[in-house]
């Protein structure tokens, strides 16, 4: 194996990849009891994906996300949010700002502001559970971007095309 070949974290260290496995399925427990719907959870892991670049988890939570209801028109605009006039709702919308503030880590002012108004409309548990959602997404980011984790190719099926 070359020097240059990629080191697959998850394969390299497996007892620290399946914590963050378990991590991720109490993290999910949490946000439901929070009254976070997996679809809301996963356009945060896409709008955190996007921001980081990680071409491997925007495969998986597009995939992910179609399979939680989203429409693929909503995923195309994901990025552009805060554009798109009644495309996503008011708690979807302050779920995207606490994400985009927990990945961006704007100047302090900026992430307090985000969770401030979140907090008007959200309960405390559920802006902690979109943190949570937003800080494992940052990290399983950081995995597959310098793990090299590779996209694979798939043909496009009925699922796709809503």
């Amino acid at each position: 194996m070359a020097v240059s070949d990629p080191l697959f974290l998850d394969k390299t260290n497996p007892e620290l990849w399946n914590s963050m496995g378990k991590f991720s399925n109490q993290l999910a427990k949490t946000y439901r009891a929070a009254g976070i719907s997996d679809r809301t959870a996963e356009l945060i892991s896409l709008r955190v994906s996007q921001i980081n670049g990680c071409a491997y988890c925007l495969d998986m939570h597009t995939r992910k996300a179609l399979e939680a209801g989203e429409r693929m028109q909503r995923i195309v605009l994901l990025s552009t949010w805060d554009e798109c006039g009644g495309q996503f709702d008011e708690l979807e919308c302050a779920a995207l700002a606490i994400a985009e503030a927990a990945t961006d880590l704007p100047c302090p002012e900026e992430r307090i502001a985000a969770v401030a108004s979140a907090r008007l409309l959200l309960t405390d548990e559920q802006v902690a559970a979109i943190q949570w959602i937003a800080i494992s997404m940052n990290a399983f980011n950081r995995i597959s971007i310098l793990s090299r984790h590779p996209v694979k190719e798939r043909a496009l099926g009925a699922e796709n095309a809503q």
